[in-house]
């Protein structure tokens, strides 16, 4: 049996005043004008100087005859106007996309000079991020519309600027690496090779403005791909900015579409495009119709209820503490990899931790935006739920389960305990869950890692003491695992997955036998 212990839940609503924002920007005003790419100011964007997101399709950049009117997260104020692309519109993105042919605009026959284009541009995109001026002007950016701290925000940029390092040199051309077989005969050998979609579409949220976009559109390219880029219209306006960043540095104005819009004229566009393959991450309700309005030609990272267990080992309790804090509320608790649920083993119980998690949670504030609006979902939604779940004493129970796991994107997580003879029904609940992306085990103990992982499979997960469910860096595979669909992030196995295909070519230049005949039929 469980027992819901604790819950936790922040105010979703903006503050009635905007003076805890421009406080942020107080020790370090900076003008961007000398940054060559931006055409805003990021701390300036207000009501009486908006900015304005265009649309780039066939190598332009385009208004639309209407414009949306995004509001500042901090304070209501209409701040941010988009061009955004209705269903009569589309026509100009449905002929790019369609341009494009299906064995991609280069691969490892067709303009192999492209592999090193895009090391280059890799290249000199690094250096800019590395630059101080301009990691801060995209940091600062991002906190604009996706209100989180500055280390939050920052961290964005580092992990961009990180992965754009990795692919420098020859590391994109080695993405398209290929290997041979000897074949039966002499003359004849298979060859393996990794193969472009050609024309793809990568539809991305809103919680990581910078890091997801750009990753999955540079794996992409790397690849030979042409994409067409949609980011949530709440935040468009960094990836805009960044879009402009790569053309300086050498990105051909053709290679990519940039589209604002609402879903349904997205949708319009990809039934009449029909994309070779189409990268959504994003809430696995929209995931599972684009599956089937695209007929399976999808990959996926959506929703995740990601699950932390902390073993009978009983070690650094404020450290834990600590990373449980900012796993459930760091970014509001906006993040497909928040810890949505604490299994804890009774060894815990009688330990300062839920103590501890709850000064952590309460030292977060608004001021410095540790804690910030939660974009999704109002005060009023989070606090039925948390009533809900309250009532609860058996999680496993029919019922009541669907309700526990009801993925919250805001700070709220559920921490229950569970004794030691207990583990089989912790692992029946991970059983049953549907999403598999994070997850953490927290011990030090091998036979207990060695049970939970054994019986799990979420496709990112952290082991031992130090295990957490967030803070995805480029250097390891950041995805969900158990459904054939899921699409990973970062690293070179996460690009050869989700952006190439298999290609098998097999050479059989001869000779044919000496004094061949042609034999009987068979």
């Amino acid at each position: 049996m469980y027992r819901v212990v604790a819950c936790r839940a922040f105010r979703a609503t903006a503050p009635h005043k905007a003076s805890c924002w421009f406080n942020l920007f107080n020790a370090s005003s900076r003008s961007v004008h000398s940054l060559p790419f931006a055409t805003l100011e990021a701390e300036e964007i207000s009501g009486s100087q908006p900015a304005e997101v265009y649309n780039l399709v066939q190598g332009k950049w385009t208004g639309s005859r209407s414009w949306n009117t995004i509001v500042d997260p901090l304070n209501g104020e209409p701040f941010i106007k988009i061009a955004e692309v209705d269903e009569k519109e589309i026509q100009p993105f449905v002929e790019s996309l369609s341009k494009c042919p299906k064995h991609g605009l280069h691969n490892p026959f067709k303009a192999p000079e492209r592999y090193l284009l895009y090391a280059d541009i890799s290249a000199k995109a690094a250096h800019m991020l590395s630059l101080p001026k301009v990691s801060d002007f995209f940091t600062r950016l991002i906190q604009r519309v996706s209100p989180k701290s500055y280390q939050q925000a920052y961290a964005e940029v580092y992990v961009t600027q990180k992965f754009l390092e990795n692919f420098c040199g020859d590391q994109v051309r080695f993405l398209a690496r290929s290997f041979a077989v000897p074949g039966n005969h002499l003359g004849q050998q298979s060859h393996g090779y990794r193969w472009p979609y050609g024309p793809v579409a990568i539809i991305t949220p809103f919680n990581f403005p910078l890091e997801i976009p750009v990753l999955q559109l540079m794996g992409a390219l790397y690849m030979g791909n042409k994409p067409i880029l949609k980011v949530d219209s709440k935040v468009s306006v960094v990836m805009e900015q960044m879009m402009r960043l790569l053309h300086s540095c050498g990105l051909p104005v053709e290679d990519v579409d940039f589209i604002n819009s609402d879903g349904k004229a997205m949708n319009k566009l990809l039934m009449e495009a029909n994309p070779r393959m189409t990268l959504f991450t994003g809430s696995s309700r929209i995931a599972e119709k684009l599956a089937v309005d695209l007929k399976g030609r999808v990959k996926l990272e959506d929703a995740g209820f990601d699950w932390k267990v902390l073993g009978p080992d009983v070690h650094e309790v404020d450290y834990v503490a600590w990373v449980c804090d900012q796993d459930a509320y760091a970014c509001s608790g906006q993040k497909c990899s928040a810890q949505s649920i604490l299994f804890m083993h009774e060894n815990w119980s009688s330990t300062s931790l839920l103590s501890k998690m709850k000064d952590l949670a309460g030292r977060r504030k608004l001021e410095d935006l540790t804690v910030g609006p939660v974009l999704t979902l109002t005060t009023e939604a989070m606090l039925e739920h948390m009533n809900k779940l309250l009532q609860i004493t058996e999680i496993l129970k029919d019922g009541n389960f669907e309700v526990v796991t009801k993925e919250i994107f805001g700070p709220f997580q559920i921490v229950t305990e569970y004794k030691q003879d207990q583990l089989p029904m912790v692992l029946n609940a991970l059983e049953r869950m549907h999403a598999h992306l994070t997850a953490a085990v927290v011990s030090n103990d091998p036979l207990f890692l060695q049970e939970v992982i054994g019986n799990s499979v979420n496709g990112t997960t952290y082991a031992g003491l130090r295990a957490r469910t967030t803070g995805a860096p480029q250097n390891h595979w950041f995805g969900p695992a158990g459904d054939p669909r899921g699409a990973g992030i970062g690293t070179p196995e996460a690009i050869k997955l989700v952006w190439s295909c298999h290609r098998e070519i097999i050479y059989d230049y001869g000779p044919v036998p000496t004094k061949w005949e042609i034999p009987p039929s068979t």
